[in-house]
């Protein structure tokens, strides 16, 4: 394949409103995910572009396929399937950084680089009106709607607090995220503690109890948390330092 043809337009996007295939990223974009200095590498990036997009760009001439990246990078390819596929295989690939493309969500580069490699998803809101290459506003809007797609938990976060209209998907859930929803409460803790028990329990006991349990290794100060919990739950002091659950 022809590798002027295939590169041609890179870094630019095919609006089906339009008879050309340069197209760039609203500015606004990129600001709201921390600037073009914030990113190290736009690894698809045109010759003539409107504003930086990265610290560093490759442009068609670069061949980013084929180059090494490095950093956070900005991805936003040329919308042909056949390269789409080509840098979101990179991207996950590399697993650092952000892209933007129109949101396809049931095709293969999808399924396979995004659903299964990205760690969160920014659906936005109405479409957007990309920019010409001497920087206007095109008054159509791009002809479908679009997704910024983070790759890596930093980026994710990022993602997820951006002043962008739009939806966000956590598509990877790390253990701190999701131990809410797994561990209990110090109240359930102590109740399922207590369950069965008739005769009442020391603090001692509930300390050795409770030494390894995960709501004491994530808080230093556990013992006081539990003396508290005690206090104020379902739980009766007969004489100091011995506890019983009072029944519901």
């Amino acid at each position: 394949m022809n590798t002027v043809n295939l590169f041609a337009g890179m870094g630019s996007h095919q609006s089906a409103r339009s008879e050309t295939n340069t197209w760039f990223s609203p500015p606004d974009i990129l600001d709201a995910l921390g600037g073009a200095d914030s990113f190290d590498l736009d690894p698809c990036s045109h010759v003539d572009r409107p504003w930086p997009t990265a610290r560093q760009h490759f442009t068609q001439e670069d061949n980013g396929l084929i180059l090494p990246w490095f950093g956070r990078v900005w991805l936003n390819p040329p919308y042909s399937i056949a390269l789409i596929t080509k840098f979101l295989g990179r991207m996950a690939a590399h697993d650092r950084g952000v892209a933007l493309i129109f949101a396809r969500t049931e095709t293969d580069p999808f399924h396979r680089f995004v659903w299964g490699a990205a760690s969160g998803l920014l659906f936005l809101r109405g479409r957007l009106n990309f920019h010409r290459p001497d920087g206007s506003r095109a008054e159509a809007n791009g002809g479908a709607p679009s997704v910024l797609i983070a790759y890596g938990a930093e980026d994710r976060d990022i993602l997820a607090a951006a002043p962008i209209d739009g939806a966000f998907v956590p598509l990877r859930f790390t253990l701190s995220m999701l131990m809410p929803a797994l561990v209990p409460t110090w109240r359930e803790a102590l109740d399922a503690f207590f369950a069965g028990r008739g005769e009442a329990v020391t603090l001692a006991e509930l300390y050795r109890a409770f030494a390894d349990h995960p709501k004491a290794r994530a808080n230093q100060h556990w013992r006081d948390k539990l003396r508290q919990v005690l206090q104020r739950g379902q739980f009766e002091r007969v004489d100091k330092g011995l506890w019983k659950r009072v029944p519901a």
